[in-house]
């Protein structure tokens, strides 16, 4: 995994790593780099070398292998649950599946100890995942405990009858009240990691409705037409409007001193596998989340 530093200003390259992988944490990056998988223009550097622009970072990340993935005591927050699938709250913080590198800790380590089946059609190392969530983003993801439920709740996602509402805190005062951004999206060029409205991109459309204004700042609720890799962030990107706390995307000077980015899936609507019910669930946005806005309400009175 190759990053080119194009950065002006100077930045420790274990805190440059951390936010350009996301499934990784600090220590774990910290811990790649000490045991020499992780190259600056060739050489091998310690944590705190200070990167300067033009330098080629080089990190190799090993293999993950189903047995290097095991069941972890991790609380879980169901919203709903029956033999077919459950609805999760996922709190901050928290990648969705590992990934090289990042064997612990994750929503799928969870599932497999607290549920007794889960699906596999989604990988050997992605049990019971139908779609995910940014590691930093909160908020509601079904899972499927068998392969049947799997494939009806994915063929809903792919037929865009399971609607997936979020609400995110945006930079700046925005004018229009609804409104689509419709920009296609693709690995940026510049970063991998990163994604970017391009021509050559795949399809990606959210809807942005205006919930509140403030002086600075705008909350809003989104709906994924598609399902697009970090969708709503790049496009509230594209807009000028960034995510609050978003340390990919967003402002590199940010007012509040944020744990994760202002995004939360606050409801998923979808069509439950045995009935045929139409079925609405809904989370609470969380308490970072929630204090951010009562300090913006105090302002405007």
């Amino acid at each position: 995994m190759i990053f080119l530093y194009d950065e002006d200003e100077k930045e420790r390259l274990d805190v440059f790593l951390t936010k350009r992988i996301e499934e990784l944490t600090r220590s774990q990056i910290k811990r790649q780099i000490e045991e020499g998988d992780c190259t600056v223009n060739g050489k091998k550097v310690k944590c705190g070398y200070i990167l300067k622009k033009g330098d080629a970072v080089n990190i190799e990340l090993m293999d993950l292998k189903m047995e290097d993935v095991q069941p972890e005591n991790i609380p879980l927050n169901l919203v709903f649950e029956n033999d077919d699938y459950a609805i999760i709250n996922k709190p901050a913080g928290m990648v969705v599946h590992p990934a090289a590198g990042n064997h612990n800790g994750t929503l799928v380590n969870a599932l497999l100890f607290h549920f007794k089946n889960v699906s596999d059609v989604g990988g050997s190392v992605r049990p019971g995942i139908v779609h995910r969530i940014d590691k930093d983003t909160t908020g509601l993801l079904v899972v499927a405990k068998n392969n049947k439920a799997h494939l009806n709740l994915a063929h809903q996602i792919a037929e865009k009858t399971c609607k997936r509402y979020y609400y995110a805190l945006l930079e700046g005062r925005l004018k229009d009240d609804d409104f689509w951004v419709n920009q296609p999206i693709a690995r940026s060029e510049n970063d991998r990691i990163k994604m970017a409205v391009r021509e050559d991109g795949k399809v990606a459309s959210t809807f942005f409705h205006i919930v509140e204004r403030f002086e600075n700042y705008t909350l809003v609720e989104c709906e994924l037409k598609t399902g697009r890799t970090h969708q709503i962030r790049v496009h509230a990107k594209y807009i000028g409007h960034p995510v609050v706390g978003d340390k990919l995307y967003g402002y590199a000077k940010q007012k509040f001193k944020l744990d994760s980015q202002l995004l939360h899936a606050h409801k998923l609507v979808l069509t439950d596998t045995k009935t045929g019910e139409r079925k609405t669930f809904e989370a609470p946005l969380p308490e970072e989340f929630k204090k951010v806005l009562d300090v913006l309400r105090k302002k405007e009175k």
